[in-house]
């Protein structure tokens, strides 16, 4: 079950230095500025590490966040490498190229930074989901049921398995959200695999959930509220039209391995604050989001930024967005 304790988030972070200021904290009975729904709100937005490197290493293609918890963030590419960035300023601090068992590169899309230090990552390649030290090295390997596999081997679609990865608070249950369905089943269903810890950095496969997306979206990212529920965001992209890109709030089942949704913003009806969009776009702030992380709570909402993969691509954009959020 998706059962956990309720479990305190420390001070957020500070808003980061390269974002432009949406203005002061307004009270909750009156509409929020730069609301994007009654829910949402937008605080800033940043493209400054837009097309730029670190080390040598290109720093785009950027499909997971995770609060790192030592004044950092760490940012996962899906071309096999970690940044950890400042958690003010958002710039690099360090990179950690990772690799499969066998030195080859990763289709990584899902982060969590446990707490013992250590990193789990999900890949899209087989699926997988693996524990590395801080420096890179490979601890361990998480079971995944057969039938999560990519194709031929399993029923999961290439490049659509595990797209999202989260702890919940407590820090006993691990979640993996794939972004598409599985062949043959229904095509707005997607499976959500939970883990439960055994031990120190052990986990072993446990309950599995459906989860109902939008027409025509996936599931890029889910990350866990204070609370233990889940902020899951559905992906789209329509060529010459642009992105579609909304955050909805899962809550546990009543019974049942359905888990429920409620829309808390799409992100089109966000005002724009002058950013800029290199194709066509329902709304310029509008990327390909699939990064997602709480970064921290306050005054009863929570704090929470995304990331755009870029897909080394010179038409798309590596933006981050600081979201205000009432969960």
């Amino acid at each position: 079950m998706l059962r956990t304790s309720l479990a305190t988030l420390t001070t957020s972070l500070a808003a980061a230095g390269c974002l432009i200021a949406a203005g002061p904290a307004v009270a909750q009975e009156r509409p929020q500025r730069n609301a994007c729904s009654p829910a949402v709100s937008l605080t800033g937005y940043s493209d400054a590490l837009d097309k730029t490197t670190h080390d040598g290493t290109y720093v785009g293609n950027l499909s997971a966040l995770a609060r790192d918890g030592r004044g950092t963030v760490a940012s996962l590419s899906d071309r096999s490498a970690l940044f950890r960035l400042d958690a003010r300023s958002l710039r690099p601090r360090d990179v950690i190229p990772l690799a499969d068992e066998n030195g080859a590169a990763l289709d990584a899309e899902g982060l969590v930074a446990d707490r013992d230090g250590t990193y789990l990552v999900s890949s899209e390649t087989e699926p997988s989901v693996r524990r590395y030290s801080r420096t890179g090295e490979i601890l361990g390997r998480l079971p995944v049921p057969d039938a999560l596999r990519t194709a031929p081997e399993g029923r999961a679609r290439a490049n659509g398995s595990f797209e999202g990865l989260t702890l919940l608070p407590g820090g006993r249950t691990l979640i993996a959200s794939m972004e598409y369905p599985l062949a043959g089943d229904p095509a707005d269903l997607v499976r959500f695999q939970t883990w439960q810890r055994t031990g120190r950095g052990d986990f072993r496969a446990d309950a599995q959930y459906t989860y109902r997306t939008d027409t025509g979206l996936g599931v890029s990212e889910t990350t866990a509220t204070p609370d233990g529920r889940l902020l899951v965001l559905e992906r789209g992209f329509t060529s010459g039209v642009g992105n579609t890109v909304r955050l909805y709030l899962s809550d546990r089942p009543r019974g049942g391995t359905a888990l429920g949704k409620t829309l808390l913003a799409d992100l089109a009806d966000c005002p724009s604050l002058g950013a800029t969009a290199k194709q066509p776009q329902p709304n310029p702030l509008l990327d390909n989001f699939e990064g997602m992380a709480v970064t921290g709570r306050s005054k009863g909402r929570l704090d929470v930024l995304l990331v755009s993969d870029d897909n080394q691509n010179a038409v798309q954009t590596t933006r981050f967005l600081r979201l205000r959020v009432r969960a």
